[in-house]
């Protein structure tokens, strides 16, 4: 690995180099860093840079309403990073990157559960999963409610995150969640236990197939538990394996070569360029009597992003594996994080990484050497429509059940049928699994026979 690193007010962790794609870079920002000799100071010396002074001050001295100074200098920083149009150079605020970070160690103060959005605009929350042990499966929580409100907050309409930190805290308090089951709403008080995130599950298919889903790399103990699912197929004589990245938006760097090496025993694993055009290679294999080296399947889709690229990259180019699945996502950039003074962080695109074989994959992802249509996930059926007075109802039979839109100020009204979701298992780390209704697993299990 090789890059510079110029002055600048945060600190970079050698070992956090990030392949992260998707929701982690969801907004923008970052105060005055003194990056590449960019001084404060400097902002005055340009025309540009007196002129966003200029409207900084004007806006304080004239502005009708009242400022919210935070929000007005978070938006100038937005601004700038947005400037950029990369979608992977981010700024995460302070509120954000706590969650972040407590994803990052893997632990947190929860009542046990994973969410999704339940409303079709991304916004409020619904259970998609819960977990044994945990507080909602003792408060009898089930999957598929929503949420309603958080203590006195209502968040039917709120964002997914904000949600997820109202519901986490410390450990041993204790919150309270109005849910609707079936649009009927009751009420839990729940006491906070510590959530280990689980980001390995595994199982042993017939004919002895071992399988292992690794769902992120953005965790800092997956490679133990990747390990520990690797030690475990050994143990059970699993001589065929088939390890699932689908899904997978990536993570950590060097939990990708981790996960790479345990399935390679010489080589580069992964080499990054700087804008300089340097190419140092940032892993190696080494061999280990860990190491797995029976035959190997690896089952990738669109969603499989950054260091999911890595490690098919890595096995595909040195013909370990099988690659089988969907074109993958093409996030071929890695970012440097950088903690912020104000509690913040700040992941900047400093270099893209190149597979063993010298490929560029941005943009471009990882073609497999078998594609086939990921089947988990259907299109759900939606419609628009209009010509209804305002606020109207019309109900309509969506396969045999009755289905009620309300019309907006303008007569319009859409639907948007619910996605079907790959089924998880209640207990952490079991893999569950359906080779017959999911195609690229069925493929892989042919092709091992």
């Amino acid at each position: 690995m090789s890059f510079t690193r110029p002055p600048y007010s945060g600190r970079v962790n050698r070992k956090r180099i990030m392949l992260v794609a998707g929701a982690l870079a969801a907004t923008a920002a970052v105060g005055y860093a003194q990056m590449g000799g960019y001084t404060q100071s400097d902002l005055t010396k340009t025309d540009t840079g007196r002129a966003f002074l200029q409207v900084i001050g004007a806006l304080n001295q004239y502005y009708l309403y009242p400022i919210d100074q935070e929000k007005l200098l978070r938006g100038a920083i937005n601004g700038a990073i947005g400037s950029l149009n990369d979608e992977f150079t981010y700024y995460s605020e302070p509120a954000n990157n706590a969650i972040d970070n407590q994803n990052l160690n893997g632990e947190f103060g929860g009542i046990g559960v994973t969410l999704v959005a339940a409303n079709a605009d991304g916004t409020g929350g619904k259970i998609d999963n819960v977990y044994k042990g945990g507080a909602a499966a003792n408060a009898g929580v089930q999957i598929g409610d929503v949420f309603v409100k958080i203590d006195d907050k209502d968040v039917l309409n709120s964002k997914l995150d904000e949600i997820v930190r109202l519901v986490r805290g410390k450990e041993g308090t204790t919150v309270s969640v109005t849910f609707a089951r079936a649009g009927k709403p009751y009420t839990v008080k729940m006491e906070r236990r510590k959530v280990t995130i689980v980001s390995v599950e595994e199982t042993v298919l017939p004919g002895n197939v071992g399988y292992i889903a690794l769902n992120t790399f953005y965790n800092s103990k997956a490679s133990e538990q990747f390990r520990a699912a690797v030690a475990d197929m050994k143990k059970k004589g699993v001589q065929k394996l088939i390890l699932d990245l689908r899904d997978n938006g990536g993570g950590l760097l060097n939990a990708g070569v981790d996960v790479a090496d345990q399935f390679l025993s010489q080589g580069d694993i992964v080499s990054l360029r700087d804008r300089s055009g340097k190419t140092e290679v940032y892993g190696k294999a080494t061999r280990s009597p860990s190491d797995y080296t029976g035959k190997l399947i690896v089952l990738v889709n669109k969603n499989s992003a950054s260091a999911s690229e890595v490690v098919a990259g890595a096995l595909q180019d040195t013909k370990r594996a099988t690659i089988v699945g969907e074109q993958t996502f093409g996030k071929g950039v890695a970012q440097i994080p950088i903690d912020t003074v104000d509690g913040g962080k700040v992941a900047i695109v400093a270099n893209e990484w190149l597979t063993p074989n010298g490929r560029q994959i941005h943009k471009k992802g990882i073609t497999p050497d078998v594609v086939v249509k990921d089947t988990r996930y259907t299109v759900p059926l939606n419609f628009t429509g209009g010509g209804l007075e305002p606020n109207a109802k019309i109900t309509l039979t969506v396969d045999g059940k009755p289905v009620t839109v309300t019309a907006d100020k303008d007569g319009k009204f859409t639907y948007t049928g619910e996605v079907k979701r790959p089924t998880h298992s209640t207990t952490q780390g079991e893999a569950v699994v359906d080779p017959q209704g999911d195609a690229i697993l069925k493929k892989a299990l042919d092709l091992l026979k």
